[in-house]
């Protein structure tokens, strides 16, 4: 069974939405009264495996030698941050 919903009630019952995509249903989901998305369940085969591999370097932070600046960090640091 499919039904339609628009993204306002995904917005904001996302959780509900979901429970019932994991539950075996389809959601069409509607901006403006046009069809933008298709939630539905993932097959099996549909969600690759993620590749595992060992790492190739064993270390730390404590290998990361430190360095001193000659001026102070913060006016940077705000400048990048917008000064919020």
């Amino acid at each position: 069974m499919t039904r339609t919903i628009p993204h306002r009630e995904l917005r904001n019952n996302s959780s509900a939405v979901l429970r019932d995509v994991k539950n075996g249903e389809t959601i069409k989901v509607t901006n403006h009264g046009e069809v933008v998305a298709v939630l539905h369940p993932p097959s099996e085969s549909s969600t690759p495996r993620p590749k595992i591999r060992k790492a190739t370097h064993r270390g730390d932070f404590r290998e990361i030698k430190s360095i001193r600046l000659g001026y102070p960090i913060q006016p940077v640091l705000d400048e990048l941050r917008g000064e919020r």
